[in-house]
This record gives C-alpha cells, sequence and structure tokens, in this order.
C-alpha cells in the first residue's frame, strides 16, 4: 500500500476526525451528490435495472475494501447447495484484463478474469464475469440451465441488475470509519443504506465473538448477524500434499504478504497460530510478479488464498497459502430461502 493510500485509511479509521478528513469533506459531499443522483435515476425507471428470470443475491458492503464478501458468498453457496438449491455466481472481474462476458474456470490467468473469481470458479460453482454484470449474469443462466439462483459477489451499488435478496458485510473491527463519503471517509454510499438491505453480517475474529452476537431465542427474524473465517491449514503453492511445519520456522526468515482489503486482518491470523513473520502489506488486488516475492533468506513466504491465485505460476516450494472458511448463523441461510421463495410465489 503506498504512503498517500495508506494516510488516507488511517484517516478514515482515527478514533477523532483527522484534518485529511475534514479537508477533502467538499469532495465527499459531491461524490455524494453524484451517488444520490445515480441512485434516483434508476429508482425512478430513468436508467433501466433488468430483471432476470431468476433470483439474485447480492452480497457486498457499503465501505472500501475488504470485509468478507468472497468467503460469505462462496460458503452461502455450499449452503443453498445443501438446501437444493442450484448456485452460480457472477463477478465484475476486477483486476482482470477481460471485461466479458465470459465463463470462468480454475486454470484461468488472473491478469485476465481476476483474482476472487478464480477462488469462486475453484468452489465447483458456475462463474461469469463482465465489467457489466447484467452481461454476466445473462451468460451464466444461458450457458447453465439448471441454475436457479445467482449469487453477485459484490456489486450491492450496481443498480442496473435488480436483486431479490442483499446481504450487507461489516468489518466489526473497523465498522464505518469516520462516517464519511468517499474520499474523506471510506463509504461508497451513505451508512443509512443499511437499513434497506435484508441482512447486514458483521465480521467478526471468531467462533466465540460471533457467539456473543448470536441471535436471542425469539429473535430469529434479526437483520444482523455475525461471521467468522476459519483458517483451513496451510497449502503449499507447488506442492499441495506437502505437509507445513511452522514449528521448524525460524525467526526472522518467515515473511508474510497480503494483497487485500484489510492486510493487518491476514497478519493477525498469522501471529495468531504463533508464527513471527515479517509483514509486507500490498494495495487490495495487487497484480503481484516475482519481485515481490524475493525474500533472500526466508525459508517460508505465507500469502492469503486471495493473492495465491496470483503467485502461482512463479512460486517456488517456500510459498505457502493459507484458505478460509466463512462460517455464520444457519438462520441467514433460511432467511434468504424466505426471501427466494417469496420471488418465486410473486
Amino acid at each position: 500500500m503506498t504512503g498517500t493510500a495508506s494516510s488516507l485509511v488511517a484517516a478514515w479509521y482515527a478514533p477523532r476526525p483527522t484534518l485529511v478528513s475534514q479537508l477533502l469533506r467538499p469532495a465527499a459531499a459531491l461524490f455524494g451528490g453524484v451517488v444520490a443522483l445515480r441512485r434516483a435515476l434508476f429508482r425512478n425507471g430513468w436508467r433501466k435495472s433488468e430483471r432476470l428470470p431468476i433470483p439474485v443475491i447480492v452480497v457486498g458492503n457499503v465501505t472500501v475494501g475488504g470485509a468478507g464478501k468472497t468467503p460469505l458468498a462462496l460458503a452461502l453457496a455450499d449452503a443453498l447447495a445443501a438446501r437444493g438449491r442450484h448456485p452460480g455466481f457472477v463477478s465484475r472481474g476486477y483486476g482482470g484484463g477481460d471485461e466479458g462476458p465470459r465463463a470462468v474456470i480454475p486454470s484461468d490467468d488472473p491478469r485476465v478474469v481476476g483474482d476472487e473469481p478464480l477462488l469462486l470458479a475453484a468452489s465447483g460453482h458456475p462463474v461469469w464475469i463482465a465489467h457489466r454484470r447484467v452481461a454476466a449474469a445473462r451468460g451464466l443462466v444461458e450457458a447453465n440451465p439448471q441454475i436457479d439462483v445467482i449469487i453477485a459477489d459484490d456489486g450491492l451499488q450496481h443498480y442496473a441488475l435488480k436483486r431479490d435478496v442483499e446481504l450487507a458485510v461489516v468489518d466489526a473491527a473497523r465498522g464505518l470509519g469516520n462516517g464519511l463519503m468517499l474520499p474523506a471517509g471510506p463509504l461508497r454510499e451513505p451508512a443509512t443504506r443499511l437499513a434497506e438491505v435484508d441482512a447486514i453480517v458483521w465480521l467478526v475474529a471468531d467462533a466465540a465473538a460471533a457467539a456473543a452476537r448470536a441471535v436471542a431465542p425469539g429473535e430469529s427474524a434479526s437483520r444482523e448477524t455475525a461471521m467468522w473465517l476459519e483458517p483451513t491449514g496451510w497449502r503449499n503453492l507447488r506442492d499441495p500434499a506437502r505437509a507445513a511445519e511452522p514449528a521448524h520456522w525460524p525467526r526472522g526468515a518467515v515473511h508474510a504478504i497480503a494483497g487485500i482489503g484489510r492486510p493487518e486482518r491476514f497478519f493477525d491470523t498469522v501471529r495468531g497460530l504463533g508464527i513471527d513473520a515479517i509483514c509486507h502489506p500490498f494495495p487490495d488486488h495487487h497484480p503481484f510478479v516475482p519481485a515481490d516475492l524475493a525474500f533472500p533468506g526466508a525459508c517460508a513466504i505465507l500469502m492469503t488464498a486471495k493473492d495465491a491465485v496470483k503467485c502461482a505460476a512463479f512460486a517456488d516450494e517456500r510459498c505457502w497459502c493459507l484458505p478460509v472458511r466463512a462460517h455464520f448463523d444457519p438462520a441467514l441461510t433460511e432467511r434468504v430461502l424466505v426471501r427466494l421463495h417469496g420471488r418465486q410465489a410473486a
């Protein structure tokens, strides 16, 4: 992450208003006006919003940066599949050069299709990308007639695609920051937008924190729930069958990289696993190159699964990734199914 970007993010999440945020308030007001106008155009029918023949679930957020949208989308797809549904994914393919629409398979080049679509494709569920998500959704449905529900990974603000369910993910550790719109704060839409979604999913640190936020008996209709990300074990990028031995990685010879929305979350996970690593944050969706992994004397280079898809082509035996699995209250799946059944009955 560049020094300027890092300073701006620090201002967004500072405990008290900063000079930087105050100076950017006029720009934030202008941005907020554009956001409001754009939404009004769709709401009043002056800009077209297309409805697909099958229901659409959007998993997004109102802030810039990662909050666990892709893990939640993956876990939700598996939960719906376990209940007899046939989900497919659409994504913008951010970071990829292909505007689409096109299908994505696990062997695709991340420079072409983006990093997150490759994580989605590894699930086995069909994935289509396009800069215009409506085009991706059309392609997905036409190519996969068995699909009966579309999950849009991100796209809460992509109003050209009508949706039946909106799930907003919020990082509980950061919240909404200073509550200001871009660029004075992290908000892509006003905080009041959260009052309109079907469910708010708080990303918390662990299972204990999720339990603390659990819905009380008799409150199953609550719009708020929590999820947490469980590491599923280190996987070597060159030899997936190889077992990791963190206890044998000497201090000062382990490096951790992260090109995600909040790199510190990954670094905290690494520390929580008892690994003393030298940490290297990169911007979200960073297009990694071999030079980024040039750590002389390193015995292990650790990264997220999202970063691994971009490093796999040039990774060596020192490179390990840590996939995660999202866990959430089953009541969220039930809430989504109720919405989907309502769409089909209409």
